[in-house]
């Protein structure tokens, strides 16, 4: 039941950010609203931290680690992709970021030779092509256009930075060191690497006060960062990477159905196909888990 909910958190509370991440775009470049937003939500898990009396020091090695989770994780992945969302469409920017489970599969294959797992495969396959069947008018853009070519790359770039920090993840859950702090100093590095990528780039430290840039950036740091993540990490103990990434496919779902209702999305056979598919793989994916999660628990 634990590792049931911490999924749904995963995907209920980041299918709702991309809606948010709407609300940040105009007046704030991306990268400051970035800096922003893994800032606060660093602060909030300090304040947690501090709070549980969470011990937050760390060996070099384990500094190492985390700031290679942080960079990957927290960083560049975020700059990368919201560098490609100004070439492509936010739909497509979903489909993309769901190879983060094949992506998944094989770096754990790669780094840690763990065995791939058919169940694991078909659901993301299945997954894949029905967010691929949903969002096939945005796949069709992709021989069309160089310039979407190119945002494509770029968000593939970052989603596969993204699986690197996932690899770090599962490095640093394995040696017990305590997920709060490991994500406190890991978004520490990513939102220091992401003001360092700001000031490259000439951004300028401005901010919009209106208010649904205010409660976008809060509800982006505290529940979309800050809470999400550590529900993520917790999740890559106890599943691992390939599973809990299924949470990627499974999020613009979320999206579509928050879109219909705020943005008068309109549905097609194709799209609602597609939906079937992705549902079907979920169930295969959660099933998977908890089988293997109930052994753990009985232990505990």
């Amino acid at each position: 039941m634990v590792t049931l909910l911490l999924y749904l958190a995963c995907v209920l509370i980041w299918g709702t950010t991309w809606y948010a991440i709407t609300l940040q775009l105009g007046v704030v470049t991306p990268e400051i609203s970035l800096v922003y937003r893994f800032g606060l939500a660093t602060l909030c898990l300090l304040v947690f931290a501090r709070i549980r009396r969470t011990n937050l020091s760390l060996s070099a090695r384990d500094h190492f680690f985390a700031m290679l989770q942080g960079l990957t994780m927290f960083g560049v992945n975020y700059a990368l992709i919201y560098y490609g969302t100004q070439y492509i469409s936010s739909g497509l920017v979903a489909v993309l970021f769901t190879t983060l489970t094949f992506m998944n599969l094989f770096n754990e294959h790669w780094f840690f030779g763990v065995r791939l797992r058919a169940a694991t495969a078909l659901a993301a396959a299945l997954g894949l092509a029905g967010i691929g069947l949903i969002f096939l008018p945005e796949l069709r853009q992709l021989g069309t256009s160089a310039t979407v070519l190119h945002g494509t790359l770029i968000v593939l770039a970052g989603t596969y930075a993204a699986s690197l920090g996932n690899m770090a993840a599962i490095r640093n859950t394995g040696t017990g060191l305590p997920i709060v702090s490991i994500t406190v100093w890991g978004m520490s590095y990513g939102t220091a690497c992401l003001a360092v990528m700001a000031l490259l780039r000439g951004a300028r430290f401005e901010f919009d006060p209106s208010p649904d840039y205010v409660f976008s950036l809060l509800y982006l740091a505290l529940f979309g960062s800050a809470a999400a993540f550590v529900a993520y990490l917790e999740l890559i103990r106890r599943i691992g990477p390939g599973p809990a990434a299924y949470t990627s496919v499974v999020v613009p779902l979320v999206a579509l159905a928050l879109s219909t209702w705020l943005e008068g999305y309109v549905w097609t056979l194709t799209a609602a196909a597609g939906v079937v598919l992705v549902l079907t793989g979920n169930l295969i994916i959660v099933n998977g888990a908890r089988r293997r999660s109930q052994p753990a628990s009985a232990t505990r």
